[in-house]
């Protein structure tokens, strides 16, 4: 039989393995983010609970591809919800290391386009922290605060995130993110989530944020 170019017989057919997920590289050294995370936080919650992330994710992706290779049935609720918690805490982890900066490199507010429309949609800079902070203070549990944009309307909204992957504005693109998870903070604050999040706007990489603003704006 003559196969049109469109066809393809099925065994010929070679099914792709998945990409894997990769803990990034840090934007800095692990001593830089002193006083306000030390070394040994930083170096646990980036080398221990990151990693977990990555290695969690990437075991659901290859039990998945060898469940598709070998036509296997598997229970997709169970593995779709741990997937979507790993690799959220994965994406999430990755956004926020890159919005963080030195205290010694750090802008002292958001300029550009991302402070034009922090002043237009929150009224000040100081509106937009008391909700940012109110947001990540307030995580039921463990979650995270982040800042997003809808690129349907152009606002910007605050979003408040349970574990990795709950109550997530679905669409919306994530310009800056908070861990509030216990481990991003015990070892330096203990249990003061409050005292964490104070500390966290002395290291706002504020450049990156509007970089990232700028992008999707596009």
């Amino acid at each position: 039989m003559k196969l049109r170019k469109c066809e393809v017989i099925a065994e010929d057919i070679k099914m792709e393995r998945p990409r894997f997920c990769v803990l990034p590289p840090l934007p800095y050294n692990y001593g830089d983010l002193k006083p306000y995370i030390s070394e040994e936080q930083l170096r646990v919650h980036y080398e221990k609970y990151h990693q977990v992330y990555v290695n969690e994710a990437n075991a659901i992706l290859k039990k998945l591809y060898d469940a598709r290779k070998e036509d296997l049935d598997v229970d997709m609720k169970a593995m779709l919800k741990e997937l979507s918690f790993n690799l959220g805490g994965h994406i999430l982890h990755t956004l926020f290391w890159e919005n963080l900066n030195p205290p010694n490199r750090k802008e002292e507010k958001p300029g550009g386009i991302l402070g034009d429309m922090i002043e237009r949609h929150f009224g000040s800079l100081e509106r937009f922290r008391k909700e940012f902070s109110k947001t990540a203070i307030t995580v039921e549990g463990s979650g995270w605060a982040a800042l997003t944009i809808c690129k349907q309307t152009e606002n910007l909204l605050i979003m408040q995130i349970e574990k990795n992957n709950m109550n997530v504005y679905p669409g919306l693109r994530i310009i800056m993110a908070l861990d509030v998870f216990e481990h991003a903070y015990y070892i330096d604050y203990r249990n003061d989530r409050a005292k964490f999040v104070e500390a966290f706007w002395k290291i706002v990489n504020w450049e990156i944020v509007n970089k990232r603003l700028e992008a999707l704006l596009k």
